[in-house]
């Protein structure tokens, strides 16, 4: 051994470098008899290679799944280890160390369920089983957060089985607890120095002084399961009175007080919408959000839509846990549902503040990126298959998993560099005014404002003098003023610039904006859109649409400068019947779509890191001259309204073009990509697809062949838009859904 791996071995853990972690989503919850897989919804029950991927990170550590019902769901006797086998292998050869989590969300097989008195030896007898077969594996997480399992499985009835009352809630978190303590008994009857790693989601509550008690005794019951686990629960614990008023007898604690499993290492989950504000001004807040504890009726909300002054944050959090039990923590989640950007920054915050206080003196051991493959139908804590997906340190949309942005942050991390993103800098919105969904009242012990508070209060299209702003071309055009309108929402500082302030046209001005304003990319969103005119003036069109993105591209090159470019589906002259990808030959059939092709070969020749998106069609809410728009305005009044019925296209929603473009330009992301809600629809079918969703009559609609119409340039029957490299948007029923409601 070299000496420094002895040294290494010499020191403290708390005194080695925080450690990034990762880990896979892999609940399978049970609701009635249906059984909620997430590795096969996210398909790595399928690769094996996704592991290759995950190594590539640089990551120490993976909680991974062995899980029970995945495992051994006919009994122990009829066990499939086939699968586990072939990975705990691949991750051992990899120098990855898995975290073992046995039961995620879940209930067990068929023949139990969490408040079955014999689950917790059970579970006991596959952990044991487990650690027999991989004597190897030093981490475990029998339960993954017990007590948010025991709250949607007996306390909502979200889950199986179902309860609905405080004593389904109790039985489930003591068996869970009690299954974790005989588990780790078991596992270590094989390897004695197995650790535990104890995963919670310690949601926080606030309120108004009248709810203050509420508060309180949420606030405490969220450590009951740790508490448990360390045998803290006798007469004098907070909660004491509280379980046995549920029907839980006295006798039931002493297994916890004469078996005690403290934590070897506790797990942090830490959600921001996770914390809940209580309110009895019930006309504050909508009616579904409305509900009490039989003493008072409330609303509980959100409480990040709600405090003045914020949150308390993952920092106090963390403190808070490290003071309350002095025993090694990691940040077993860092999850957020959002743009890329503020994925970014959330992982970045709690790295940080981890970070900070291990630095102060507090065990902190790591900080885990999750989920490496994102998560299905969360948003309605999977109770249904709504195919609801919310990307993470890799994109499943794409033919096989696709690094994000996330990527680079945890191989950074992993690695002992500081990522250096530019919208780093900029506040989450959960630091933003915006994030305030109702009236904002004061919640005491929250946490004082952020340092962040008062530059995002101010925050205007002109970026902060230390943040590189993003570049937008276009500022007349509905695209340039809808990117400048999703940054402002986003929190990324922008520049929307006119042709008087930058002529992508002459070379000279291009450089000099870029050498000024500093911008970490360009969006040029800019160009010549008027197909019929460009047949009649061809020379002006190319030199919009073709000449300015190349001399655009070569000045981003030389600045180091990111570009977002766009193209169009004219580039197609319609012979296939297949939506077109990438790699499909171009053809066009008029002079736009010619002086988009040449714009594509000249800024990918330039410029080879230029980001260039064909899209289809627009339409959006924020502007009255699109056919959507245009369509439902007309037929409303009665007016007729022409529209093809041969020409088959992938209409856009703008919005959605905006927020995947402004994603994929994070991450990187470079050559030719198709982004257009995913449909095929003839024109006239699309103005009666708009018309019934906005319950608008379609008898004037008329429906004519193109050849019908008058139009100057040839435009192709067939231009439907699908992708080879990922399918980022949304379906066009729900696009138009979208659209309606932000119309009205």
């Amino acid at each position: 051994m070299t000496s420094a791996f002895n040294s290494m071995l010499n020191t403290p853990e708390s005194k080695l470098p925080l450690e990034v972690w990762a880990g896979v989503e892999c609940t399978v919850n049970r609701v009635g008899k249906e059984y909620f897989d997430q590795l096969e919804r996210n398909g790595h029950a399928r690769r094996l290679d996704d592991l290759d991927l995950f190594a590539q990170l640089g990551i120490h550590a993976i909680r991974y799944p062995v899980l029970w019902e995945r495992t051994a769901p006919d009994g122990l006797e009829n066990a499939d280890w086939s699968w586990i086998d072939e990975r705990l292998e691949r991750l051992r050869e990899l120098g990855i160390r898995p975290i073992v989590g046995l039961v995620h969300h879940g209930s067990g097989p068929r023949d139990t369920s969490l408040v079955d008195p014999e689950f917790p030896e059970k579970l006991a007898v596959f952990a044991g089983a487990v650690a027999k077969r991989y004597p190897w594996i030093t981490h475990y997480t029998p339960i993954n957060e017990p007590l948010t399992t025991a709250r949607f499985s007996g306390m909502y009835g979200h889950w199986y089985p179902h309860g609905r009352d405080d004593l389904t809630f109790a039985r489930a978190l003591l068996g869970e607890c009690k299954a974790i303590a005989l588990s780790m008994q078991a596992i270590r009857q094989v390897n004695p120095n197995a650790l535990l790693v104890q995963t919670e989601d310690l949601a926080k509550i606030y309120s108004t002084p009248k709810l203050a008690y509420q508060a309180e005794f949420e606030n405490e019951r969220r450590w009951l399961s740790f508490d448990l686990l360390c045998g803290r629960v006798n007469p004098t614990h907070f909660i004491w009175d509280y379980l046995l008023r549920c029907g839980i007898d006295e006798a039931e604690f002493e297994f916890f007080l004469q078996n005690p499993c403290p934590p070897d290492i506790i797990g942090v989950n830490h959600y921001l919408t996770s914390d809940r504000f209580l309110d009895e001004n019930l006309e504050n807040y909508p009616a579904w959000t409305h509900g009490g504890n039989g003493r008072d009726k409330y609303a509980d909300v959100e409480a990040v839509r709600v405090c003045a002054e914020g949150l308390a944050g993952p920092r106090a959090l963390l403190k808070e846990t490290w003071e309350r039990y002095k025993l090694p923590i990691a940040v077993t989640e860092v999850h957020l549902s959002c743009t890329r950007e503020e994925q970014l920054r959330w992982l970045n915050e709690v790295w940080n503040a981890a970070q900070e206080l291990r630095d102060e003196g507090a065990d902190i051991r790591a900080v885990t990126a999750w989920s490496l493959l994102g998560s299905y139908d969360w948003n309605s804590l999977v109770t249904r298959w709504a195919g609801y997906y919310e990307p993470g340190v890799f994109d499943l949309r794409s033919p096989r998993p696709r690094q994000t942005a996330i990527a680079k942050m945890v191989r950074d991390l992993a690695t002992g560099h500081k990522p250096n993103h530019p919208l780093l800098d900029i506040p989450g919105w959960w630091h933003r005014k915006e994030r305030l969904l109702y009236p904002a009242v004061s919640c005491p012990s929250s946490s004082p404002a952020s340092p962040f508070t008062e530059r995002s209060r101010s925050m205007l299209p002109r970026p902060p003098a230390s943040s590189r702003p993003l570049a937008i071309v276009g500022a007349t055009g509905t695209l340039g003023r809808a990117f400048a309108r999703l940054c402002q929402l986003r929190g990324i500082p922008y520049r929307l610039l006119t042709r008087k302030d930058m002529d992508i046209a002459d070379s000279a001005s291009v450089n000099k904006v870029l050498a000024e304003l500093r911008p970490w990319a360009v969006v040029n969103a800019a160009g010549y859109v008027r197909v019929d005119d460009a047949e009649r003036e061809p020379d002006i069109c190319l030199k919009a649409n073709a000449e300015g993105p190349a001399i655009l591209a070569t000045a981003c090159a030389q600045h180091n400068v990111g570009l977002l470019t766009f193209s169009s589906d004219l580039v197609f002259d319609g012979a296939e019947s297949n939506p077109y990808v990438e790699t499909d030959t171009v053809a066009p059939l008029n002079v736009y779509g010619c002086s988009k092709v040449l714009a594509e070969k000249l800024v990918l020749r330039a410029n080879p890191a230029s980001l260039v998106i064909r899209t289809s069609a627009f339409f959006g809410p924020w502007d009255d001259y699109n056919f959507v728009t245009i369509a439902l305005r007309e037929m409303s009044a009665g007016n007729t309204f022409v529209a093809a019925e041969d020409a088959i296209v992938s209409p856009t929603y703008v919005p959605d073009l905006v927020h995947a473009s402004l994603d994929l330009l994070i991450d990187g992301e470079n050559g030719l990509w198709h982004l257009a809600n995913k449909s095929a629809v003839a024109w006239a079918d699309l103005a009666r697809l708009a018309a019934k969703k906005a319950g608008v009559s379609v008898k004037s609609l008329v429906s004519l062949p193109t050849q019908e119409l008058g139009w100057i340039a040839t435009r192709p029957v067939y231009s439907v838009l699908g992708s080879d490299r990922g399918e980022l948007m949304p379906h066009l029923d729900s696009a138009i859904s979208r659209y309606l409601k932000e119309r009205s």
